[in-house]
């Protein structure tokens, strides 16, 4: 019976200590970079001209991260990157698309000359 007053208290001891980590000076934790979305370079961008169709748009783009069935001649390419300890980057194009040629390109990521 005494075995059982002392079970409880001595596991919730031992569960509690768990969740305690000691800080060491000068060790941190490993954090990792958090990258989402499709990565959308300038050069890419530079590659894309007024008439090309939606393929071809994909093959020089990737497949975009956004389609919405309400506007189907519209895609839109989301990134987002967080580092550790640097300013998060986040960037954001948009495709415009009529009779299944591309018309207009618009966002962070526009390359000189390209259309708008």
């Amino acid at each position: 019976m005494r075995m059982r007053r002392w079970l409880f208290p001595l596991s919730l001891a031992i569960l509690s200590s768990c969740s305690y980590v000691p800080r060491i000076p000068g060790v941190t934790p490993y954090k990792i970079d958090i990258q989402q979305g499709n990565f959308i370079s300038q050069e890419m961008v530079a590659q894309l001209k007024p008439g090309m169709s939606k393929e071809q748009v994909r093959l020089a783009l990737g497949t975009p991260l956004l389609t919405d069935i309400f506007h189907a001649d519209r895609w839109d390419y989301v990134y987002l990157r967080e580092k550790p300890g640097a300013k998060r980057e986040q960037r954001k194009l948009t495709v415009f698309f009529e009779d299944g040629k591309l018309t207009r390109v618009d966002g962070d990521v526009v390359a000189a000359g390209a259309t708008q």
